[in-house]
């Protein structure tokens, strides 16, 4: 099984502060995952890890990291499915963002779970077929 790993639960790893109990089990699985090649990755998640990081050290330290996992394709098929699922969610009134939609799609496309603790995938799963990975799979 691979698991498509969202912004959300990357930035728990990079994260230089003292983890919670629930941070410090996100991070376990994520070693697990990583150590096991389940693992995947697209650059706009790669895109939104390395934006916003001002300092060039450790942005470039962050980018070094990266490189251990090479970007999935993404295709024309795959932009198009994640407006229909932004499209549908918008009509329950439900909104996201535009790489919230492409992971979803893509996530869909090649059977991958996404591990994510945002909170707005719970909401998208109510009207798109998605599979979210829970710690322990």
């Amino acid at each position: 099984m691979k698991v498509l790993v969202d912004t959300s639960i990357w930035s728990v790893a990079f994260r230089r502060k003292a983890l919670s109990e629930n941070e410090s089990a996100i991070l376990n699985e994520l070693r697990r995952l990583v150590a096991d090649l389940q693992v995947v990755m697209i650059g706009p998640i790669r895109q939104e890890l390395l934006s916003g990081i001002s300092d060039p050290e450790k942005y470039e330290r962050l980018k070094e990291a990266l490189t251990a996992f090479s970007d999935e394709s993404i295709e024309t098929a795959d932009y198009e499915l994640a407006a229909k699922f932004s499209n549908d969610c918008r009509r329950n009134g439900v909104q996201g963002s535009h790489v919230d939609f492409l992971i979803c799609s893509v996530a869909f496309k090649n059977v991958w779970k996404i591990f994510t603790s945002d909170q707005d995938f719970l909401r998208y799963q109510q009207y798109l077929p998605l599979e979210l990975y829970s710690i322990g799979e």
